[in-house]
C-alpha cells in the first residue's frame, strides 16, 4: 500500500509538515528577538541561545511566556520605527514645494547655470 493511498495519511503529513514550519518561524523569530533586544547583556542571549539549541521545544515555550509581551513590545516599536523613517523618506524624496523650487531656481541663477529668462518661466510655472 502506498502513503498517497490514505486520505487520512496524507492529511497527517501535511499536519506534521504545518506544525514544522511553524515552529521553525517562531524559533528563527525568538532567535531575532534575542540578538536585537538592547536589554539583554550577551551573557543572557548566550544562556538562551543555548537553551534554544539542546532543548528547542522547551526553549521555545518558556521564551514565549517568560518574554513574549516584550517580544510583541519590541515588535511593535520596531514597526513604528520603521514605518516613521519609511514616511521620513518619502517626504523628502516627494515633489519639492513651490517655495522651494523657487528658492533652487535662483540659486542657479545666482550661479549662472540659468539665464533670467530661464528663471522667469521657472517661477511661472511653479504653482503656489
Amino acid at each position: 500500500m502506498s502513503f498517497w493511498d490514505n486520505f487520512w495519511d496524507i492529511f497527517w503529513w501535511f499536519i506534521y509538515v504545518y506544525v514544522f514550519f511553524a515552529f521553525l518561524f517562531a524559533l528563527f523569530a525568538i532567535i531575532g528577538d534575542i540578538f536585537r533586544d538592547k536589554e539583554l547583556n550577551g551573557w543572557l542571549k548566550a544562556v538562551w541561545i543555548v537553551f534554544l539549541a539542546f532543548l528547542p521545544i522547551l526553549g521555545v515555550l518558556v521564551y514565549l511566556i517568560a518574554r513574549g509581551k516584550g517580544m510583541t513590545e519590541r515588535m511593535t516599536e520596531r514597526s513604528r520605527q520603521h514605518r516613521e523613517a519609511s514616511e521620513a523618506y518619502i517626504r523628502q524624496v516627494a515633489a519639492p514645494s513651490p517655495t522651494e523650487e523657487i528658492s533652487k531656481a535662483k540659486a542657479l541663477l545666482d550661479s549662472g547655470a540659468i539665464s533670467p529668462d530661464e528663471f522667469e518661466k521657472i517661477k511661472s510655472s511653479v504653482v503656489v
